[in-house]
Formats: structure tokens, sequence, C-alpha cells
């Protein structure tokens, strides 16, 4: 994601990222609830990655070329560091969905909140005299829609995990509303790991999105011959931080990102997504559901 010496602890290394190294440092060698997708060094750097983003120089732009949002890859310098960046400002109404680049931001900010670290830093920042997001460009092997078409096999040893991250990948979805996770958004590192970006067609706030789930098993997302696409094991850690949440913590945490509307829309997924994992726990043994 950065390149050049000023993030990777060599001679000519500044103040500021000397102490983001000091960060990550401390971050990995104390205890985590589960493997973070985003390693421990990388969540260190995410305050120097949110500055990097706001103030780096714009160098070059080219257009995507995906997508009803029509999304840019900015390369951006700032003194000897380099980095990539999608940058987009989708909103209101677009190919007949609600699009929102500020989606992408809350998005960012709820999955510091949780613990989730699956999400690309997102900060708000002008383009062509435009406010919208710009992303931090997530560095990947495949996306699952390469795995799937190029039926490109996924190591023994990673199966259980990508499987465990598909399921939080869905209970993520159904706490924002998250109507558009296909495929091609859904990234495997090259340690298959898994990252997750595009949420500007989240956090929904009215009809069905506040009395059910994207996914599980009422879900809205149904498999083509009508099967539910349940969401069967997921850490601890994570239902424990999604029973912490509340108006008042999210609020804090997304800002001006998220209306009380759409706030109080998380807040009531929250409450149907913990009510679902009891019922799951209740038929299933917890040992079944939560490791």
């Amino acid at each position: 994601m950065f390149s050049k010496r000023s993030f990777e602890g060599r001679p000519g290394m500044t103040r500021s990222a000397a102490i983001v190294l000091s960060l990550a440092a401390a971050l990995a060698a104390a205890p985590r609830p589960a493997p973070a997708q985003f390693r421990p060094e990388e969540v260190a750097r995410r305050e120097a990655q949110e500055e990097f983003l706001l103030t780096a120089e714009i160098v070059r732009a080219e257009p995507i070329g995906e997508g009803v949002t029509r999304p840019w890859k900015l390369y951006l310098r700032k003194g000897d560091v380099e980095g990539k960046a999608a940058w987009k400002d989708p909103h209101g109404m677009m190919g007949g969905y609600l699009e929102g680049w500020q989606y992408e931001i809350a998005a960012y900010r709820l999955d510091k909140l949780i613990g989730l670290n699956m999400v690309p830093p997102a900060v708000e920042r002008e383009f062509q005299g435009r406010k919208g997001a710009l992303v931090l460009w997530a560095e990947n092997k495949h996306s699952l829609l390469e795995v799937m078409e190029e039926g490109i096999r996924i190591p023994d040893e990673a199966l259980d995990r990508t499987e465990k991250m598909k399921y939080l990948t869905r209970a993520w979805d159904s706490l924002v509303a998250n109507d558009d996770r296909t495929q091609q958004n859904i990234l495997y590192t090259e340690d298959w790991r898994t990252i997750i970006f595009d949420h500007s067609r989240a956090f929904r706030s009215t009809g069905e999105h506040v009395k059910r789930l994207m996914f599980g098993r009422y879900g809205i997302k149904r498999s083509s011959q009508g099967a539910p696409w349940l969401f069967r094991r997921l850490p601890r850690w994570f239902v424990d931080e999604v029973r912490k949440l509340t108006f008042e913590s999210v609020k804090a945490a997304v800002g001006m990102t998220l209306t009380d509307r759409e706030i109080k829309a998380v807040i009531a997924r929250r409450g149907l997504l913990l009510k679902e994992i009891d019922e799951m726990v209740r038929e299933w043994g917890e040992a079944a559901v939560i490791y």
C-alpha cells in the first residue's frame, strides 16, 4: 500500500514513522481476540495512513473504468512516501440504487470501532473540485470473483480461515445493510487474508432494511434456489463487540458521515443480528456457532 523508506524502518526514517513502528511492535505483542485480516503492524499504521490520504500530493490519476460510480485510481506522494488510493463521489440515485460516498468512510470508522480490521482506511478528500471518499488501495493477490471464475484453488491450510471470514463478512454486511457485496469486492491477500471494500450502497435506513438483515435465515439476499446465505460461525470477540454498540458509541465513531436515522437503523439491525445468533446458539449449541 505504501512504498519508500519512511514506512520501512530503514535509515532516513522520519520521527512519525518511528513512532508508528513502535506502536506496531506494541500491538503485535499484545493479546488479540482473533487474527486480524489487516496485520497488527498495518492496523498500527492507520493513523499515519489517514494523514497520508488527507495530505499527500496527487501526482497522477486514472479512471478505474469499472462500476456505475466511476471511481478513480490516484497515485499519491508525500516526501519519500508513495501510495495509491481509490477515489469516488457517488451520491443520490445511480443505476437504480441509492449511492453515497460518505458511507465508505462510515464503514471504515465502524470497522475501527468494532475491531473488524477488514475495511481499508478511508477519508474525505476533494478531487477535481468535488468532495468524495479516498480509500487506501488494498494490495491483494486475487478477488473472490477470480477464484471462482478461474478455478483458483484455496490451499487446504487456508480453507478454515477463508470460510470463517465468509461468514464474518455476511454478518458485517448484515449489520451495515450493504446492498452491494459482490465477489469482485472481496479480496484475498497472498497469504489468504480477506479484505473487503466498496460500501457506497451500505447503511440503508428504510423499509425492510430495518426489519430484516441482508443475510441469515431470514435474510433479504437469497441464492438462486431461494436458500438463505447463513453466517454459521462467528468469532466471540465480534459478537461481544456488536453487543456493546449503542447509538452514542456509533455516533461518536462515525461523526457526520451518517445521519441519526441511519445510526438508529444500525442499532436496529444490531438487535436483529444478535437475536439470530442467540437462536443459532440455542438450536446448535454455542460451540458450533461461537469460536
